[in-house]
């Protein structure tokens, strides 16, 4: 079997889906993309595949490794998002020419279904009591907010007192038995960091993710250490490598790859393995489309200590399509009573509709995240 063709398109909302076709039919998908450089991954996509035509698809990691170390300059978001997509097809390809999940080439699984959780509130948290309320009713047992909207690196501790109103608004409407996780964004500095980080600490959160900007994370001793609940990061760190001094550093309790940022499956199993060493969990980050869920889902399925599962299925940045517009078939992607079963079909296990992406394609998307201001009019972060 050889690789003949790479094939990508821009999807809305803000998605890159590839393709890679081989000599003998069977072809794989992925999604290469870091949100608002979709353009970008995908040059470096087609940058690769000098890499790939004529190769056997299924020495998945020696292409990776050929990828990764082949250039010489290696890391970073563009070029291992662009590993990430097109190792998940490697993935896809293997399972779906050996006529079993990917899981079960990665050593089966050891859990039946997958605890997921939802958005509410958007990027300025609002209506949150009504919208927890709603991700309850339909069984979700767990749901992430943004802690905040923009904050200065030393701001007033009225904004504090916003954000903790808003949690305890949250957990006043779902009780104490729903996990709550809270999202900082890398919108809260330092300074302002340790004194929320406390304060939250009453409602006992799920977690907090992305306490600072993964940077800063050499502070979490002094501004998260003692905290009666976990710590989450990882959604900006792109590889084995970048997580490993955090986990060294022993703050943190929750890794949140994103197998489209972070080299796909091969490279989220090492993490996740790596993570595992420390004795820490893995929640694969997944703001993104149906390829991405899928990958993740491959993982969790085969990592003992992958907890829960983010997906994007009506979050507040999917305008013109969703996560499920895109398969032939939705079922496998179903979420029930807030779990997922763990995906049973060849490769990545989802059918993408071709001929509705080439549609779709036609308008592609140009996604920017928001760029915010502060009153005094510098740069904020989003």
């Amino acid at each position: 079997m050889k690789i003949t063709a790479l094939k990508t398109w821009p999807v809305p909302p803000r998605w890159l889906f590839l393709k890679i076709e081989t000599d003998e039919g069977v072809a794989g998908w992925g999604e290469p993309v870091i949100e608002g450089r979709a353009a970008t991954v995908e040059a470096a996509v087609h940058e690769l595949s000098d890499y790939l035509i004529g190769r056997d698809p299924r020495r998945i990691e020696d292409i990776w490794q050929t990828l990764y170390r082949g250039g010489f300059y290696r890391g970073g978001p563009i070029l291992m998002s662009a590993i990430a997509g097109i190792d998940q097809a490697l993935w896809d390809i293997k399972g779906k020419a050996l006529g079993v999940p990917v899981h079960e080439l990665l050593g089966g699984a050891v859990r039946d279904r997958m605890r997921m959780y939802c958005w509410i509130g958007g990027d300025r948290p609002a209506d949150i009591a009504r919208n927890a309320a709603e991700v309850v009713a339909k069984g979700f047992t767990a749901f992430k907010m943004n802690g905040s909207p923009e904050m200065a690196i030393v701001d007033s501790h009225r904004k504090i007192d916003e954000a903790v109103a808003r949690v305890a608004e949250a957990r006043a409407a779902v009780g104490p038995d729903i996990g709550i996780a809270i999202d900082f964004h890398g919108r809260v500095h330092r300074p302002m960091a340790k004194a929320l980080l406390r304060e939250l600490e009453p409602f006992h959160p799920l977690f907090v993710e992305e306490p600072v900007l993964p940077e800063h994370l050499h502070c979490l001793p002094q501004i998260a250490g003692g905290l009666g609940y976990p710590i989450a990061t990882g959604e900006r760190l792109f590889s084995r490598y970048d997580f490993r001094p955090i986990l060294e550093a022993g703050h943190v309790d929750i890794l949140q790859p994103d197998l489209s940022h972070c080299g796909g499956i091969t490279e989220g199993r090492k993490i996740a393995v790596l993570a595992e060493t420390y004795d820490v969990a893995i929640a694969p980050h997944c703001p993104l489309g149906p390829l991405t869920l899928a990958a993740s889902l491959q993982l969790d399925a085969v990592a003992h200590n992958a907890f829960i599962q983010e997906q994007s299925m009506g979050i507040h940045y999917n305008t013109g399509n969703d996560v499920l517009d895109y398969l032939v078939d939705p079922a496998p992607l179903q979420i029930a009573d807030g779990y997922l079963p763990i995906l049973s079909g060849p490769g990545l296990g989802v059918e993408i509709n071709e001929a509705f992406v080439i549609e779709r394609a036609k308008e592609g998307h140009r996604w920017r995240n928001p760029t915010w201001r502060h009153d005094d009019g510098s740069v904020a972060e989003w």
